[in-house]
């Protein structure tokens, strides 16, 4: 993946001070696994151009992520195309000149109108070429795409999706390249990070001056936000004419006060907040699924052992050790990665002896494990959208006829509630998820499993409820007949 930059005309080699990087020597670092260089192709008083080259490891991509363990998660184009990755990849290396800071002597260039030409890909987008078109041509750049040919021995397509876009026109190079930060991953589409209200901040931040005004504001709005909530509290700030400068600066300075607070709300969930505010605060599904299932579990009559499946970093399993009469938690995780951070989130509740610490394993749903069967709860929150469909059936064999809990908790997404968040048919929520079931789909299932099996099950929603739709989140309790 490379991003080309081309200065001409009178001052072009002005550019290597706003970038800050010396035209004799080569940049090269490693970004978060990746490998990036930045050399000068090209450097004269009336013609400049530097190329930006990144390589991913591609292990590394995978590692931390859910099913990394799984070959098919090794198979894939993120390390080959421009997306968030790239952004996040290049950000160090063109971070002076996107915040416009070089030195002093240098400042009064941050404003100059240079001749740009850029070239970046390879681009994986879903976009047609005139949408694409139509995303950089009000900015006041003309667009060139490449496209290159296939030769199929069987009739699919004859043309790439994959495209070498290039933009040229008068601007300074400071807004050209927080434009192709807010618009590289709306071509793409692909997010590899928890989409939440700091990518409005983003927005506003790289947005400034040219976003509000953009024919294509609805499309890049919802490419980049994609959940109906986070669409409307932008549109409420856009709304409320806010200025965007100071909101920046307010985001900035309260940003570590900010974390510590949500840090202590995710360690004590009976937070109270302050009664004096005039609107409710806004809380995370994921805060209210957690909250559900503490609930429940708290209200069985049998919870001394519990297994939570898919622990994750263990922000469930910890709440569940504050839950009266539970004895033991095991938090199963198969990621490494993941199983780090909980032992670490673990540690911090050593000494306290209102609290019952999760034991962090390793294990699986597919293999039957002897320290699982007969347990008091087994908790899959969020768990089996990930699972492909047809490994189900052996998953639900080991749960029902191997481990047979007393009770079994699951939470899984409702797919009619995407129309709340304003997605297309044919989406899912995240990447990884496998399907995502209708409220009747889910009963179905359900109903299947217990068949011939002493289960009986009751079924509750999570979040927002819309009158049509349901909830965001479906919960389902099953219960062991007879003890």
């Amino acid at each position: 993946m490379y991003l080309t930059i081309k200065a001409t005309g009178t001052h072009a080699s002005m550019i290597s001070h706003l970038l800050a990087k010396n035209p004799n020597n080569l940049y090269d670092r490693t970004e978060k696994g990746a490998r990036i260089r930045l050399v000068y192709t090209s450097f004269q008083p009336e013609e400049t151009e530097v190329l930006l080259f990144v390589t991913p490891d591609p292990i590394d991509l995978v590692k931390g992520s859910p099913d990394h363990y799984d070959i098919t998660q090794y198979i894939n184009d993120r390390e080959l195309v421009v997306s968030s990755l790239f952004c996040s990849y290049i950000r160090p290396a063109l971070g002076t000149a996107l915040n416009g800071k070089p030195k002093a002597d240098y400042i009064d260039w941050v404003e100059h109108l240079f001749t740009l030409h850029m070239s970046l890909g390879p681009v994986a987008s879903d976009l047609p070429d005139h949408v694409i078109e139509s995303l950089f041509q009000p900015l006041g750049y003309e667009v060139q795409m490449e496209r290159g040919e296939i030769d199929y021995s069987f009739d699919l397509k004859n043309r790439s999706t994959v495209r070498h876009i290039q933009i040229s026109g008068q601007q300074t190079l400071q807004h050209m390249l927080r434009q192709l930060y807010i618009l590289i991953p709306v071509l793409d589409n692909y997010k590899h990070y928890y989409i939440s209200d700091d990518e409005i901040e983003r927005l506003q931040r790289y947005g400034e001056g040219w976003l509000s005004t953009h024919p294509q504001h609805d499309l890049i709005i919802k490419r980049s936000l994609r959940f109906a909530p986070l669409i409307k509290e932008y549109e409420q700030k856009v709304a409320k004419n806010e200025d965007i400068t100071n909101v920046s600066t307010e985001l900035s300075t309260n940003q570590a006060e900010a974390s510590e607070m949500k840090s202590e709300l995710s360690e004590d969930q009976d937070k109270q907040y302050d009664p004096h505010q005039t609107e409710p605060p806004v809380i995370r599904l994921n805060e209210l699924r957690y909250r559900a299932i503490v609930e429940q579990v708290s209200q069985l009559p049998q919870h001394k052992q519990i297994v939570d499946f898919g622990a994750g970093e263990g922000k469930l399993s910890v709440r569940l050790g504050e839950i009266e009469g539970v004895e033991q938690i095991w938090a199963v995780e198969p990621s490494m990665q993941s199983q780090l951070r909980a032992i670490d989130r673990f540690a911090k509740l050593e000494g306290r002896t209102d609290y019952v610490i999760p034991v962090v394993t390793t294990g699986s749903l597919f293999y039957r494990d002897e320290r699982w069967v007969d347990q008091d709860v087994i908790i899959l929150c969020e768990v089996i959208e990930h699972i492909n469909e047809v490994r189900l059936p052996q998953v639900i064999h080991t749960l029902f006829t191997d481990y047979r809990p007393q009770t079994l908790i699951m939470t899984t997404p409702n797919r009619e509630y995407n129309e709340v968040y304003q997605m297309g048919n044919d989406e899912i929520r995240h990447t990884d998820h496998r399907f995502e079931w209708t409220r009747a789909e889910l009963e179905q299932y359900c109903t299947q499993w217990i068949q011939d099996r002493p289960y009986t099950f009751t079924l509750s929603g999570i979040g927002e409820k819309h009158e049509q739709y349901g909830q965001p989140t479906q919960m389902v309790v099953f219960h062991r007949i007879g003890g």
